[in-house]
Protein backbone atom coordinates (compact mmCIF):
# COMPACT_ATOMS: atom_id res chain seq x y z
CA UNK A 1 0.00 0.00 0.00
CA UNK A 2 1.27 3.61 -0.99
CA UNK A 3 0.28 6.93 0.66
CA UNK A 4 2.34 9.14 -0.70
CA UNK A 5 2.35 12.38 0.77
CA UNK A 6 0.48 15.39 -0.44
CA UNK A 7 3.37 17.86 -0.43
CA UNK A 8 3.06 21.85 -0.81
CA UNK A 9 6.10 22.25 -2.36
CA UNK A 10 8.45 19.87 -4.68
CA UNK A 11 10.12 17.39 -2.29
CA UNK A 12 12.42 14.44 -2.88
CA UNK A 13 9.70 11.26 -3.88
CA UNK A 14 11.56 9.43 -1.05
CA UNK A 15 10.32 11.99 1.53
CA UNK A 16 6.58 11.40 -0.15
CA UNK A 17 6.49 7.83 0.23
CA UNK A 18 7.93 7.68 3.59
CA UNK A 19 5.06 6.52 6.03
CA UNK A 20 4.98 4.20 9.57
CA UNK A 21 2.67 1.62 8.09
CA UNK A 22 1.91 -1.59 10.50
CA UNK A 23 1.02 -4.43 8.09
CA UNK A 24 3.85 -6.07 7.52
CA UNK A 25 4.64 -8.90 5.09
CA UNK A 26 6.13 -12.27 6.91
CA UNK A 27 8.62 -12.12 4.13
CA UNK A 28 12.39 -12.09 6.04
CA UNK A 29 14.58 -9.29 5.48
CA UNK A 30 17.48 -10.14 3.64
CA UNK A 31 20.83 -9.80 5.98
CA UNK A 32 22.43 -7.28 3.42
CA UNK A 33 19.49 -5.03 2.84
CA UNK A 34 19.79 -4.58 6.82
CA UNK A 35 23.47 -3.83 6.40
CA UNK A 36 22.18 -1.36 3.80
CA UNK A 37 19.88 0.42 6.42
CA UNK A 38 22.57 0.52 8.82
CA UNK A 39 25.12 1.96 6.13
CA UNK A 40 22.86 4.61 5.80
CA UNK A 41 22.34 5.36 9.35
CA UNK A 42 26.15 5.47 9.69
CA UNK A 43 27.06 8.66 7.86
CA UNK A 44 24.32 10.58 9.60
CA UNK A 45 25.24 14.14 10.85
CA UNK A 46 26.09 14.38 14.39
CA UNK A 47 27.61 16.96 16.35
CA UNK A 48 31.24 17.19 16.88
CA UNK A 49 31.22 14.08 14.60
CA UNK A 50 30.25 12.18 18.19
CA UNK A 51 28.27 9.60 16.15
CA UNK A 52 26.51 8.78 19.30
CA UNK A 53 23.41 6.07 17.96
CA UNK A 54 23.89 2.49 18.98
CA UNK A 55 21.15 0.36 17.48
CA UNK A 56 20.31 -3.31 19.14
CA UNK A 57 18.88 -5.05 16.45
CA UNK A 58 16.88 -8.78 15.94
CA UNK A 59 14.83 -10.39 13.29
CA UNK A 60 13.13 -13.74 13.79
CA UNK A 61 15.53 -16.02 12.37
CA UNK A 62 16.89 -15.60 16.08
CA UNK A 63 13.57 -16.06 18.24
CA UNK A 64 14.57 -15.79 21.39
CA UNK A 65 16.72 -12.51 20.75
CA UNK A 66 13.43 -11.11 18.75
CA UNK A 67 10.79 -12.16 21.80
CA UNK A 68 13.44 -10.33 23.92
CA UNK A 69 12.59 -6.98 22.17
CA UNK A 70 8.98 -7.60 21.02
CA UNK A 71 8.37 -8.07 24.74
CA UNK A 72 9.24 -4.83 25.68
CA UNK A 73 6.93 -3.13 23.51
CA UNK A 74 3.41 -2.18 24.49
CA UNK A 75 0.36 -4.26 24.39
CA UNK A 76 -0.97 -1.80 21.57
CA UNK A 77 2.41 -1.68 19.49
CA UNK A 78 2.74 -5.36 19.96
CA UNK A 79 -0.06 -6.62 18.42
CA UNK A 80 0.93 -5.49 15.28
CA UNK A 81 4.51 -5.20 15.52
CA UNK A 82 4.70 -9.17 15.86
CA UNK A 83 4.35 -9.46 12.33
CA UNK A 84 7.71 -7.63 11.46
CA UNK A 85 10.50 -9.84 10.28
CA UNK A 86 12.72 -7.30 12.07
CA UNK A 87 13.07 -5.58 15.48
CA UNK A 88 15.46 -2.56 15.73
CA UNK A 89 16.01 -0.20 19.20
CA UNK A 90 17.60 2.58 18.89
CA UNK A 91 20.02 3.79 21.86
CA UNK A 92 22.29 7.33 22.54
CA UNK A 93 25.29 7.23 24.08
CA UNK A 94 24.60 10.37 26.34
CA UNK A 95 27.76 12.01 27.21
CA UNK A 96 31.13 12.64 25.09
CA UNK A 97 33.44 9.88 24.60
CA UNK A 98 36.62 12.71 25.07
CA UNK A 99 35.88 14.32 27.89
CA UNK A 100 32.42 12.28 29.25
CA UNK A 101 30.49 15.96 29.14
CA UNK A 102 26.66 15.84 28.40
CA UNK A 103 26.00 15.72 24.90
CA UNK A 104 22.74 17.42 24.47
CA UNK A 105 22.30 16.57 21.25
CA UNK A 106 22.85 12.44 21.56
CA UNK A 107 18.87 12.46 21.00
CA UNK A 108 18.56 14.72 18.07
CA UNK A 109 21.59 12.36 16.47
CA UNK A 110 20.29 9.61 17.26
CA UNK A 111 16.83 10.48 14.89
CA UNK A 112 19.07 11.50 12.05
CA UNK A 113 20.97 8.15 12.05
CA UNK A 114 17.31 6.45 12.04
CA UNK A 115 15.51 9.17 9.50
CA UNK A 116 18.78 8.02 7.03
CA UNK A 117 17.87 4.70 8.11
CA UNK A 118 14.21 4.91 7.77
CA UNK A 119 14.30 6.87 3.96
CA UNK A 120 16.53 4.46 3.47
CA UNK A 121 14.37 1.48 4.25
CA UNK A 122 11.86 3.43 2.01
CA UNK A 123 14.32 3.27 -1.11
CA UNK A 124 14.94 -0.63 -0.68
CA UNK A 125 10.94 -0.80 -0.55
CA UNK A 126 11.13 -1.95 3.16
CA UNK A 127 8.31 -0.23 5.47
CA UNK A 128 9.80 1.03 8.60
CA UNK A 129 7.92 2.16 11.45
CA UNK A 130 9.50 4.28 14.75
CA UNK A 131 7.37 3.39 18.36
CA UNK A 132 7.87 5.22 21.21
CA UNK A 133 5.50 3.23 23.23
CA UNK A 134 7.71 0.28 24.81
CA UNK A 135 8.87 0.05 28.63
CA UNK A 136 12.33 1.73 28.66
CA UNK A 137 13.51 0.11 32.10
CA UNK A 138 12.77 -3.28 30.73
CA UNK A 139 14.54 -2.69 27.59
CA UNK A 140 17.92 -1.37 30.12
CA UNK A 141 17.41 -4.71 32.21
CA UNK A 142 16.86 -7.40 29.73
CA UNK A 143 19.09 -6.02 26.72
CA UNK A 144 21.69 -5.38 29.14
CA UNK A 145 21.93 -1.63 28.31
CA UNK A 146 24.81 0.07 29.98
CA UNK A 147 24.87 3.13 31.96
CA UNK A 148 25.01 6.28 30.23
CA UNK A 149 22.97 4.93 27.54
CA UNK A 150 19.12 6.00 26.66
CA UNK A 151 16.82 3.65 24.72
CA UNK A 152 15.41 6.31 22.01
CA UNK A 153 12.68 4.56 19.86
CA UNK A 154 11.79 0.72 18.75
CA UNK A 155 11.49 0.70 14.99
CA UNK A 156 9.75 -2.19 13.18
CA UNK A 157 11.19 -3.18 9.73
CA UNK A 158 10.23 -5.51 6.78
CA UNK A 159 8.26 -5.80 3.73
CA UNK A 160 4.87 -4.35 3.36
CA UNK A 161 1.74 -6.96 3.99
CA UNK A 162 -1.81 -6.86 3.52
CA UNK A 163 -4.47 -4.41 5.45
CA UNK A 164 -6.39 -8.10 5.72
CA UNK A 165 -3.85 -8.66 8.61
CA UNK A 166 -4.78 -5.67 10.87
CA UNK A 167 -7.09 -5.53 13.13
CA UNK A 168 -10.69 -2.99 12.08
CA UNK A 169 -9.45 -0.37 13.97
CA UNK A 170 -5.84 -0.22 12.62
CA UNK A 171 -6.83 -0.59 9.13
CA UNK A 172 -8.92 2.26 9.52
CA UNK A 173 -6.05 4.41 10.70
CA UNK A 174 -3.72 2.39 7.71
CA UNK A 175 -6.25 3.78 5.39
CA UNK A 176 -6.58 7.66 6.60
CA UNK A 177 -5.08 10.33 4.98
CA UNK A 178 -1.65 11.33 6.13
CA UNK A 179 -1.33 15.29 7.45
CA UNK A 180 0.95 17.72 8.48
CA UNK A 181 0.63 20.73 10.05
CA UNK A 182 1.19 24.29 7.49
CA UNK A 183 4.74 25.13 7.50
CA UNK A 184 3.44 28.68 8.81
CA UNK A 185 2.41 27.22 12.35
CA UNK A 186 5.93 25.91 13.06
CA UNK A 187 8.32 28.08 10.82
CA UNK A 188 9.25 31.63 12.09
CA UNK A 189 11.34 34.47 10.32
CA UNK A 190 14.20 36.10 12.85
CA UNK A 191 12.29 35.49 15.86
CA UNK A 192 9.69 33.71 17.89
CA UNK A 193 6.06 33.70 16.56
CA UNK A 194 7.03 36.44 13.14
CA UNK A 195 5.18 34.30 10.37
CA UNK A 196 7.86 33.05 7.83
CA UNK A 197 8.27 36.14 4.90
Amino acid sequence: MEKPADAQHPIHDLFKRRWSPRAFSDQPVEAEKLRILFEAARWAPSSNNEQPWRFIVANKDHETEWNRLLACLVEGNRTWASRAPVLILSVASLNFEDDSKPNRHAFHDTGMAVENLVLQATALGLAAHQMAGFDVEKERADLKIPSGYEPVAMIAVGYPGELASLSDRLRERELQLRNRRPISEWTFSGQWGTPLR
